[in-house]
């Protein structure tokens, strides 16, 4: 029977729903998993560790790190990895660890739920069931189980607040669905030969910038770029901005440049990928030197980087690794 290691940091899985009250209680969880979920020590030796009980909204690059170390630290002790976490941020952490834990050998499967296991009709125990099944699988990488599906964990972003179907993968297929069967994709999931790496480094000199009509470009004058080593810019479409007249960004853009300051650009837009090169804006943009997500999801685009800022030193090295596919992010 393989071993699996189940990380619990809390989410509303681990909530206890009492008088209309919702609430974190490790306690409470504890005695629901164990009583009323024998059938997981049917699928394989499970070891639990409580890692932090947080609502995922305070999960920050200091959990990425303390999550990603464990499981190095614990690689050689377990088949499989199983990570209870609420789905607010769920994306943000699954890219995080695709970036900190590279060519990896086992499978690490992030899982949580719209309802709290406590309820009558809760989609926790499905998922859970359905993950740990899934980490004793060969899926040599970090991906999300949720609602009968398994995707990628840095193709993967939140969709509904209330559907038990809470998340898609818009640029890339399931790894697997899950029916009578387990149906495992035979050419998604990653292979390497090369040797496991660990690299738990993040760091949060970072800005997100969402373009709307009407952005005033005075109100991001204030923004420190002393401090901010790169700019993400959620553009239109595949990837556009203003450039005409007093709402253009160009200067803006231009100022982060100068001052040595990474500029992405990413798209409001869930499916397809970022091009620079279609439209006039494009075109500007990248000949001042910023930087397509192309087809990587908001989450995957930031996580990845805050994680470059931190692992290199100039601007040549980012460039390279940023617009390498490091982890299954990029086609």
């Amino acid at each position: 029977m393989k071993k699996i290691l189940l990380l619990q940091t809390g989410g509303t899985i681990s909530m206890h729903f009492e008088k209309g009250i919702t609430e974190l209680n490790p306690d409470k969880w504890s005695s629901v998993l164990y009583d009323e979920m024998p059938e997981l020590q049917q699928i394989a030796d499970i070891t639990v560790q409580n890692v932090f009980f947080e609502d995922s909204s305070d999960i920050n690059l200091t959990h990425w790190v303390e999550l990603a170390t464990i499981i190095a630290n614990s690689m050689d002790n377990f088949d499989g990895f199983v990570i209870l976490h609420g789905t607010d941020t769920m994306a943000y952490t699954a890219s995080a660890l695709s970036f900190s834990l590279r060519n990896l050998k086992k499978p690490i499967i992030l899982t949580g739920s719209q309802v709290p296991m406590s309820n009558i009709r809760s989609d926790a125990r499905r998922n859970l069931v359905n993950a740990v099944e899934l980490a004793t699988c060969t899926i040599n990488e970090v991906a999300i189980c949720f609602n009968d599906h398994l995707f990628r964990g840095n193709r993967c972003t939140k969709m509904s607040i209330n559907d038990f179907d809470a998340f898609t993968s818009p640029n890339f297929p399931a790894l697997a669905d899950i029916g009578i069967k387990i149906n495992i994709s035979s050419t998604g999931t990653l292979k390497t030969e090369m040797a496991f790496q660990s690299l738990p480094l993040f760091n949060d000199a970072i800005h997100l910038i969402k373009i709307y009509p009407s952005l005033n470009p005075e109100l991001l004058e204030h923004l420190n770029l002393n401090r901010a080593k790169a700019i993400i810019i959620e553009a239109y479409g595949i990837g556009n901005i203003p450039i005409k007249g007093q709402y253009s960004l160009l200067p803006f853009v231009e100022k982060c440049i100068d001052q040595n300051c990474h500029v992405i650009i990413t798209s409001q837009v869930a499916y397809d990928s970022v091009d620079l090169n279609v439209y006039e804006s494009g075109r500007i943009l990248s000949k001042m030197g910023c930087l397509s997500a192309g087809e990587m999801t908001m989450e995957a685009t930031l996580t990845k980087t805050m994680h470059l800022i931190h692992l290199t030193e100039t601007r040549g090295d980012f460039d390279q690794l940023f617009l390498k596919n490091l982890s299954g992010e990029r086609n």
